[in-house]
C-alpha cells in the first residue's frame, strides 16, 4: 500500500477550475435576489459546492463579499495645487516656523449608559447596554504641531467664526512671537468670514494652508482625532458635558506630556499616481 501522502496526491479533484470560474464570476458581477451581497451559504447555495469550498476560493483572490469601504474623490479644481502645498509642508518645514495642523471635531456628545458598565473578566470582554442618555454636546479645536506631536486644544459649545478666531488668538499667545504659524485647514465656510480674514490681515505671521475640498486625509490632526476617539471617547461614558469636557482636558494633557508626531512619508506624485491607478481599476471593472 503506498504511504498516506501518495493515497491523498491521487483523490481527484473536486473543486475544478470552472468551479472556481463560477464562483468569482458571480461574486464580483450578479447578487443574490433576497440580499445586496452574497454569504458563503448563499454562494454555496448557488453553485452547489460546500461553505468552505467557497471561502477557500474568495480568500484565495482576496474577495470580501461582507465588506464595505467608504470612498470619495475630491473635485476641487486646484487639487493637485493643494495636495502640492501641504505634503510641501510635511515633507519639508520651513524654517523659523511652525506647521500646525488645525480643525474641529464638532458635536462631541456626552453619553451615559442607561445602565453600569460591566468589567471584564476572564473569558468575558467588557459589556455595555445599547441604549444611552444624551447630556448635551462639545465641540473640540485642535491644533497638532507636526514636528513634536504637541497638540493646543480648546473647547467650545459651539463652532463658528468667533470660535475658530478665539482659538487663533489662542495658539498666537501659545506659539513663540519669533516664529511664523503655517497652518493646514479645511475650507469650511468659518474660516473665511471677514473677521478671519481681518485678523489674519493684522497678524501676518500667520499662514493659511488649505486642503482640497473633500480631503480630510490629507490633515494629520485627523490621525489625533482617530487617537483620541477610539483610546476616550468611543467607550466613555459621561454624565455631563461638564465631565466630557473635563476628561477630554485631562487626555490631551496627558498626550502632551510624551507626545509623539504622525510622520508624513508619501511625497505629491506618489499620492497622485496612487489615485490614478485607483480610477484606472474602477473604470476597468465598470466595463
Amino acid at each position: 500500500m503506498g504511504s498516506l501522502t501518495s493515497r491523498v496526491r491521487r483523490r481527484p479533484r473536486t473543486v475544478t477550475d470552472a468551479h472556481v470560474e463560477d464562483v468569482i464570476v458571480k461574486t464580483l458581477e450578479t447578487t443574490p435576489r433576497d440580499a445586496t451581497h452574497w454569504s458563503t451559504r448563499s454562494m454555496a447555495r448557488e453553485v452547489g459546492l460546500t461553505q468552505s469550498a467557497v471561502l477557500r476560493i474568495w480568500q484565495a483572490f482576496g474577495l470580501q463579499p461582507h465588506r464595505q469601504d467608504t470612498w470619495k474623490l475630491s473635485k476641487d479644481p486646484q487639487f493637485i495645487d493643494k495636495v502640492r502645498d501641504v505634503v510641501g509642508l510635511y515633507l519639508n518645514p520651513p524654517e523659523r516656523a511652525v506647521v500646525l495642523c488645525v480643525d474641529e471635531k464638532s458635536q462631541i456628545q456626552a453619553l451615559d449608559r442607561t445602565a453600569p458598565i460591566l468589567p471584564m473578566l476572564p473569558g468575558t470582554p467588557e459589556r455595555a447596554t445599547h441604549d444611552y442618555k444624551r447630556s448635551g454636546t462639545s465641540s473640540l479645536y485642535a491644533a497638532l504641531d507636526i514636528t513634536t506631536g504637541h497638540v493646543i486644544g480648546a473647547l467650545h459649545s459651539r463652532h463658528r467664526a468667533i470660535e475658530f478666531k478665539k482659538f487663533l488668538q489662542r495658539i498666537d499667545r501659545e506659539v513663540p512671537a519669533e516664529l511664523d504659524v503655517h497652518i493646514v485647514l479645511d475650507n469650511s465656510s468659518t474660516h473665511k468670514t471677514p473677521a478671519i480674514r481681518n485678523w489674519l490681515t493684522a497678524h501676518p505671521r500667520f499662514v493659511l494652508h488649505f486642503t482640497p475640498t473633500s480631503s480630510s486625509w490629507l490633515n494629520l490632526v485627523e490621525r489625533w482625532f482617530a487617537e483620541l476617539t477610539t483610546k476616550k471617547l468611543r467607550r466613555g461614558a459621561h454624565r455631563s458635558v461638564r465631565q466630557l469636557n473635563t476628561d477630554i482636558r485631562a487626555w490631551i494633557d496627558t498626550w502632551n506630556d510624551n507626545p509623539k508626531p504622525f510622520l508624513w512619508t508619501k511625497t505629491t506624485d506618489q499620492i497622485l499616481d496612487s489615485i490614478a491607478r485607483y480610477c484606472h481599476r474602477i473604470n476597468e471593472s465598470r466595463h
